[in-house]
């Protein structure tokens, strides 16, 4: 069974998913969801305090079980993501060599986008090819917030 838990931060509120053993999505509520119906368990209230942790600049890196659904070109783009250092970026074209695949630069955009677990897998430390921030599911506010959490200001 999946639990559904929504916490508030100073980025907004997070909606944390979860299994028994697992995470398996991290996403910024939306106003049309309800936030009243949220069901904490163990390892969302981990989540929760290894996010607030790195929110608070305390945190590097994570240590949480993951589990994400996606296509194996998405699932080869989230494991390259989790790779990319704290206070360090990557180009969409970085994460496509790094898949293999010179070209596919829009498709590991594509990927980016549908990043089932914010924060924790950063693709907010993907940017565009000429260094600059390009989009996020959060938006660009909250990801120019993240990336100067870790030192990089862009």
């Amino acid at each position: 069974m999946i639990n559904k838990a929504f916490y508030h931060t100073k980025l907004g509120t997070l909606q944390i998913c979860c299994s028994d053993s697992a995470i398996t999505s991290v996403n910024f509520a939306t106003k049309n969801d309800n936030t009243a119906k949220s069901f904490p368990n163990d390892l969302s209230e981990e989540a929760i305090l290894q996010i607030r942790e790195y929110l608070e600049q305390k945190r590097q890196v994570f240590s949480l079980p993951l589990h994400f659904e996606g296509t194996e070109f998405q699932k080869s783009v989230w494991r390259v993501l989790q790779s990319i250092p704290f206070g360090e970026t990557r180009s969409y074209k970085d994460i496509a060599c790094a898949i293999g695949n010179s070209k596919a630069s829009r498709a590991v955009g594509m990927a980016n986008n549908r990043n089932p677990i914010a924060i924790i897998i950063p693709c907010h430390r993907v940017i565009g090819s000429n260094g600059k921030m390009v989009g996020y599911a959060g938006g660009l506010d909250v990801k120019r917030k993240l990336l100067e959490i870790e030192g990089i200001f862009l």
